[in-house]
């Protein structure tokens, strides 16, 4: 097979997922076998992007006016033919509905104008579930702010900080980009985790796939089960494995630690409460710690240090709890 069939058959296969995908029929196993084609060559990703680009076009100029208004004339032009004008009259159809396909496109379609974002925040201590009106389903964790920003011709949201859950929903003619700081990710249906802290950013596939770009337009595409970092400077890291069962625990409001350090699950705990849970001596912070926590309950926290790891616990002025080593 010379590189041209090559080349044509990768774009059949990848037209044949782009209409499977988008199919109501389409099941978890018919995903799986997508993931599977598109890890099999980097070419696989670069037409299905592209057919999925064609597909939007296709989809945005099935409305318009005067791409239907040529279509009608071509039609009637081929009836009132004969058979051998016809063929011969089929490139200038083509032709015809090209250019208005293309002045449909470039020359009438609406000058972009800004679109004015719908902040999403949580408190200290707070959760929320919020669906926008793709069915995209946003999970947000404390102390976080977000803004979405559609419009007819794209899907985009921005974190500003925290950390976000999305499940996105399916919308071929729109595609969904979330920017977190230097870093973009360009979502193919799929779940995933956008953390930024900071100017820092990380991003955690659960489902499907996503391509992370840095403020150097590298890309790097993620597979399920894998995470990036994308740096302050724009940097992009290597992918990594992913804690599942850790990144599957956060939305449901419990964080899974595996011999993790102590510093890290106060860390973390803290962030969901006003009252601080610290160390009276900061070598504590190594001692190594498993167990499933629920992230809105301190004092739940503090009696399985007591018990498991015979740590105490004073509360300080301000409502703080101080941990102390063992007694003697």
């Amino acid at each position: 097979m010379n590189h041209t069939s090559a080349s044509d058959g990768i774009a059949n296969e990848a037209a044949h997922w782009v209409a499977r995908l988008e199919s109501p029929a389409c099941e978890p196993a018919d995903r799986a076998a997508f993931e599977d084609w598109l890890a099999q060559s980097p070419a696989h990703l670069a037409a299905y992007l592209e057919m999925e680009r064609l597909h939007a076009d296709a989809a945005a100029l099935a409305g318009d006016d005067l791409l239907r208004a040529a279509a009608r004339r071509a039609r009637r032009s081929a009836v009132s033919s004969h058979r051998p004008r016809l063929l011969r009259t089929l490139p200038a159809i083509a032709a015809t509905l090209a250019i208005a396909a293309g002045a449909a496109w470039w020359g009438l379609r609406p000058v972009p104008v800004p679109v004015a974002g719908v902040a999403h925040v949580t408190g200290v201590g707070e959760q929320r579930t919020v669906v926008l009106d793709d069915g995209t389903r946003m999970t947000l964790d404390t102390d976080t702010r977000v803004e979405a920003r559609f419009d007819a011709d794209a899907r985009a949201v921005v974190v500003e900080r925290g950390r976000v859950q999305f499940e996105v929903g399916r919308d071929p003619a729109r595609p969904f980009r979330v920017e977190a700081g230097p870093g973009v990710v360009r979502d193919i249906g799929t779940t995933f985790q956008v953390v930024r802290r900071g100017d820092a950013v990380q991003v955690a596939l659960l489902d499907g796939v996503v391509m992370v770009d840095g403020a150097g337009r590298e890309t790097v595409t993620l597979a399920p089960g894998q995470q990036i970092e994308v740096e302050a400077a724009g940097d992009v890291g290597m992918a990594a494995p992913l804690d599942t069962v850790a990144a599957a625990g956060w939305p449901k409001g419990e964080l899974v630690f595996q011999q993790r350090p102590l510093a890290s699950l106060l860390e973390e705990m803290n962030r969901y409460s006003d009252t601080r849970v610290r160390l009276a001596d900061p070598a504590l912070g190594e001692i190594r710690v498993s167990g499933v926590f629920h992230m809105h309950d301190q004092a739940a926290l503090v009696a399985a240090l007591e018990q498991g790891w015979a740590l105490r616990a004073r509360e300080v002025e301000g409502g703080d709890i101080v941990l102390e080593p063992p007694a003697g």
